[in-house]
Parts: structure tokens; C-alpha cells; sequence
């Protein structure tokens, strides 16, 4: 049996171990892209995350993992077999991590149609692509900045859609791709377009740890796990247990997480004010502090979720210089929300049409 480093016994980082727990929560906040020099744990933590995420229902002979609870997100050959009156067979399945290489091509990610068989044989015959693969699961890209632009483009769009699209010569076929996106780079290699960067919904810069108590805790813990992985795993066994179960009792409550008019007022502002462009961070940071709020097992969101939620999602947003590095304090950011929401508090809210007037708090589509 192979045994993964443990997600809780990771030495600091917080920022990034919570920028993957909030995407474990719920993917559709659109994935993480952590930058940092080489060593500072990245690939281990994307790995730790996906073996400890619990496991999924899936329909049990679906070559992409369908979820038997959302017919809407069915592939092609699970809605086709339950029109003609199958019933899908159901099982639980562990979470997937699939690594993407550096040279992947288009077709090896999409997966292909096989154009001549349908022409020949009146089949359509789809081989499966590593989104297929990744449905439900962890997809970890290393290096995503030497990955070809093109192949990152598919990746982020079929991540915002939650379903890939293969479309040739009038035949078309559409499964689920519903993932974990994890990238990780080291901008000494290099940097994404910023429009690629944009794409990400969270951002993580971390660097190797400067005090020495903690580099020392990284080595002791490092030479434990080489020397008895399997002794050194029922170390963190209940730590593991524990957010495994966090994260799978957040996931089923974190639809159910509202948000106030006063909220959607202070992410507005809060954006304005630090000038970012495009809608793209608004929906990120509410997405991300509705998940914060769930992983804490709250309803109801509050200026810290949004804070934390800032953090994360405003640092690869902000206008920069060349050579320029740019940092979100939380202290900055809690200070710029205090400003807001006096604000707020003191000016009249225009009130929305009576068809778009919400009832108390609202919850996000």
C-alpha cells in the first residue's frame, strides 16, 4: 500500500492549505494556482488533499464517473441508457488525482471521436481524455506555466462549465468534467498571460519558511514519513479523519450558506476600491467565503469569510508593474471592509425592482 504525506502534518502554509480545503468544499469556485520556488511543498499538499477528500457516489460502470444524484450533468451514454429504460448501477468511489503532464495535447486532454468508425460502422465511438479521467476528482497540473496556453485554456473553460464538449464532423458527445483544479508553477520559470491568470479563481504565493523552529519541524517530519510511512501515517490518521469529515459535512451544507444585500454591497466595494477589472472576483470571493462559512458549519456569511476569502482571491487580480510584486495584507483588507460597511451603514441602499427584490437572504445559483 502506498501511503501519501499527510495534509495535516504539512508545516505552515496556511493560506495555501486553505485555499485548497475551499475548493475541496466546493469546486465550482474555480480552482487554485499556487506560485512559490521550488521546495515549499506544493505538489505535496495537492496530493495529501485528494487522499484524504472523501469518497463519491458514482453511477458504477460509467467511464466518467456520473453522479447517480444529478441527471442534469449526465454524459451522453448515462442519459442514453436510462431512456431506453436501464437502471444505473450506483457505488462509492475514492477521489481521483490525475497529473496532468507538461505535454499533454489537446486530444489527449478532451479525449477524440472516432470519426471513421461512425462514418463506417454508424457508431459513435468516444475515447475518454484525462478530463474524463479527473471528473469528481483532483486534477493537478505542475508547471502549468510551461503547459501550452491553448491546453490551459481548455482546462479553465471545461473547469467554468462543468462539462466537456466534443464536437466533430456533426457528431457531438458531452460528459461531466466537474474538478479539483490544482496548478503550481515557480515564476522564476516564467509567468501565465493575465488573462489566464484571471481564469484562476484563487492564488497562493508561498515561499519557504523563515523561522527556524518550523524548517526544523519540516525535516523531522519529513525523515519520520521516509523512514516508517505507515507508522507515521496513524500519526495523523485522526487529524485526517477529523477534516475528511469537516470537509464532506461542509460540502452538503454549503448550498444551504446565505448572504445579505449589505454582503454583495461590500465584495462590490471592496473590488472597486482595490480596482479590479471585470465581475470575475466578486462572484469568486462570495463563492469562496460561502464555502469558508460551511467549512466552519455556519449558514450565514460574515466579514471575516470575505476577508479570507479577499486574500485569496484579489492577489493575482491587481494591477502591477513589471518585476512588481504585489501583497494583500488582511490586515489592509479587514480595514478597507470596516470603511465600507460604515458606509453602508449610513447610506440609503437603492431597493432593487419588485421582481428582483429579495426576501430576507438569498442564496447563490
Amino acid at each position: 500500500m502506498t501511503f501519501i504525506y499527510p495534509f495535516t502534518a504539512i508545516v505552515g502554509q496556511k493560506r495555501m492549505l486553505r485555499a485548497l480545503i475551499l475548493n475541496a468544499v466546493n469546486p465550482r469556485i474555480g480552482g487554485v494556482l499556487i506560485r512559490g520556488e521550488r521546495g515549499t511543498a506544493k505538489s505535496t499538499a495537492a496530493r495529501a488533499l485528494a487522499a484524504l477528500l472523501p469518497d463519491v457516489r458514482v453511477v458504477a460502470d460509467c467511464r466518467f464517473g456520473c453522479d447517480p444524484d444529478r441527471p442534469i450533468t449526465w454524459c451522453t451514454e448515462c442519459k442514453e441508457r436510462v431512456i431506453c429504460g436501464e437502471e444505473l448501477p450506483v457505488e462509492m468511489r475514492r477521489t481521483s488525482f490525475i497529473d496532468l503532464p507538461v505535454s499533454a495535447t489537446e486530444d489527449r486532454v478532451v479525449g477524440t471521436l472516432d470519426i471513421e468508425r461512425a462514418i463506417k460502422e454508424g457508431e459513435r465511438h468516444f475515447e475518454p481524455g484525462v478530463l474524463a479521467a479527473a471528473n469528481r476528482g483532483l486534477l493537478y497540473i505542475d508547471e502549468v506555466n510551461l503547459l501550452d496556453d491553448h491546453v490551459v485554456d481548455l482546462l479553465l473553460d471545461s473547469a467554468a462549465l462543468g462539462m466537456n464538449i466534443i464536437e466533430r464532423e456533426g457528431i457531438s458527445f458531452n460528459h461531466p468534467s466537474r474538478y479539483i483544479l490544482v496548478g503550481t508553477m515557480n515564476p522564476e520559470e516564467g509567468d501565465l498571460r493575465p488573462q489566464l491568470l484571471d481564469r484562476f479563481a484563487l492564488s497562493v504565493q508561498i515561499q519557504g519558511l523563515p523561522d527556524p523552529r518550523d524548517r526544523v519541524a519540516i525535516m523531522e517530519r519529513n525523515l519520520s514519513f521516509e523512514a516508517d510511512p505507515q507508522a507515521f501515517h496513524s500519526l495523523w490518521i485522526e487529524q485526517e479523519q477529523t477534516l475528511s469529515q469537516a470537509i464532506e459535512i461542509a460540502r452538503k451544507l454549503v448550498e444551504a450558506v446565505t448572504y445579505t444585500k449589505r454582503d454583495l454591497l461590500t465584495i462590490a466595494a471592496l473590488t472597486v476600491s482595490m480596482q479590479v477589472d471585470g465581475h470575475r472576483a466578486d462572484l469568486v470571493i462570495l463563492k469562496a467565503a460561502r464555502a469558508h462559512a460551511a467549512f466552519e458549519n455556519r449558514t450565514e456569511i460574515t466579514e471575516r469569510d470575505i476577508t479570507l476569502a479577499a486574500e485569496l482571491a484579489l492577489p493575482h487580480r491587481l494591477r502591477r508593474g513589471p518585476f512588481q510584486q504585489v501583497e494583500v495584507n488582511l490586515e489592509d483588507l479587514q480595514a478597507r471592509i470596516d470603511q465600507i460597511q460604515a458606509q453602508v451603514g449610513v447610506e440609503q441602499v437603492t431597493p432593487a425592482p419588485a421582481e428582483e427584490q429579495p426576501s430576507g437572504k438569498k442564496k447563490v445559483n
